[in-house]
């Protein structure tokens, strides 16, 4: 009740009256992104993460899925813009379960709060395997479990979020409605030796949990600006000095996996 009051009254206003799944919902996140500097500073801080993982070897090609409302392209040169939907700025739209590029082709595949939309995450990994080179990568920012996360994402959050789900697949509802936050952390944590067993030609190489705070006194995408810019750094320092607790605290982690060479 609390949390369904509080996302009523600090909604943004260029998007509480568009539903979730407009496709004009990604463009006017876009400028609400850029136009909150606290915001901006955090997916900034996230595209410098995937661009600084990226694997040595520079040439190939990079494909973001679910670009819509970042500037991704920004940090990874010649990056491959994707969308569920036609987006400015989208080069691509495609359906993450059904890649449209060549097996081995691409060296690396980033992505932001998307993996948790996927319907059907077990195709998407399966189309990922297959269309990434020996060596290349998948590099995600996603939602997190922690017993703080769990608390916030429960309470105050609009997607679904269930970690006890027995699948990893979902009613799609539509392409940013449909969801489980808790996806990322199933597959790659609570269920990782199934993962493990299915997909053996993916390596999970880093899952690190990070960011207890400061996204969600940002008020997000959806919210008002709740920090003015300039404290960024200070919230950034305190999660610096609380960085030993980011398994109990952390509501996003980075995750890198690596295909191995057949």
């Amino acid at each position: 009740m609390l949390g369904a009051f509080l996302r009523r009254v600090l909604a943004h206003p260029l998007t509480a009256e568009i539903g979730l799944d407009e496709p004009q919902t990604s463009a006017i996140r876009r400028r609400i992104i850029a136009a909150k500097p606290f915001l901006k500073a955090i997916y900034d801080e996230w595209y410098t993460m995937l661009a600084a993982n990226l694997p040595a070897e520079q040439h190939g090609p990079v494909l973001e899925i679910g670009s819509g409302a970042g500037h991704c392209a920004q940090f990874v040169p010649d990056l491959i813009t994707s969308e569920v939907f036609p987006s400015p700025g989208v080069q691509v739209v495609l359906d993450a379960r059904r890649l449209p590029f060549a097996s081995g082709s691409l060296r690396a595949i980033v992505m932001t709060d998307v993996l948790h939309h996927v319907p059907e995450v077990a195709r998407f990994l399966s189309e990922a395997a297959r269309c990434l080179r020996a060596g290349g990568r998948i590099l995600m920012v996603e939602p997190w479990v922690t017993a703080w996360s769990k608390f916030v994402y429960t309470h105050f959050h609009h997607e679904p979020f269930d970690p006890d789900a027995r699948d990893w697949s979902f009613a799609s509802q539509g392409p940013l409605t449909g969801a489980n936050g808790a996806i990322p952390w199933i597959l790659f944590a609570r269920d990782r030796k199934e993962f493990e067993l299915r997909f053996p030609e993916l390596v999970i190489e880093q899952v690190r949990p990070f960011m207890p705070f400061r996204y969600l006194v940002s008020g997000g995408v959806s919210m008002r600006t709740l920090m003015p810019g300039f404290l960024h750094g200070a919230w950034a320092a305190l999660e610096n000095l609380l960085k030993s607790h980011r398994a109990a605290l952390g509501m996003f982690a980075f995750v890198s996996l690596s295909r191995r060479s057949d």
